[in-house]
């Protein structure tokens, strides 16, 4: 896996296109990955993802949410594996979405949805690894947001498991 941040949202792009067909369908892309903060970006078309009203259908937005923070655990275990692993072959994780909330506050009307997800503090992320590192399993709490004008219009909270 590449690590220049612009080729790392192409290879995880692509990667997300290949193994869950529909971000294809709903034109998803991914704007921006830092890592050394965690913050992701990814966005879709309204054009693609909107309802009669012409604002953003709240389907699409529930799996923008959830493919955001997918997306944030999946590079963030990608990093960490290619630090541990130091180049030996070993098998992807599994990230999941255990279950899920998310609250429409606003209606999204932008003609590019973005969807931000934060990774959560230092502490908690070491023991989520942790976890991860000894039993194969660990499990995190994510929150994704989608802001327009400085006001919140979608918050979503995940619980996704991750498994070796």
């Amino acid at each position: 896996m590449p690590t220049d941040p612009q080729a790392l949202c192409q290879t995880t792009e692509a990667y997300l296109h290949a193994q869950i067909p529909i971000t294809r369908a709903m034109g998803v892309g991914i704007e921006s990955y830092e890592a050394h903060t965690g913050h992701l970006v990814l966005t879709a078309p309204l054009e693609t993802n909107h309802n009669h009203l012409g604002t953003a259908f709240g389907g699409s937005l529930s799996a923008l949410c959830t493919l955001a923070g997918y997306a944030l655990l999946w590079l963030d275990l990608e990093g960490q594996s290619r630090e541990e692993e130091a180049g030996t072959h070993t098998s992807k994780p599994h990230v999941v979405v255990k279950e899920s909330t998310i609250s429409y506050l606003h209606p999204v009307k932008e003609p590019l949805i973005r969807v931000v997800c934060e990774r959560p503090d230092a502490a908690l992320m070491q023991s989520f690894h942790r976890q991860f590192t000894q039993k194969g399993k660990a499990r995190i709490q994510l929150t994704c947001t989608v802001t327009e004008n400085a006001q919140t219009c979608v918050r979503f909270t995940g619980t996704y498991v991750a498994v070796r």
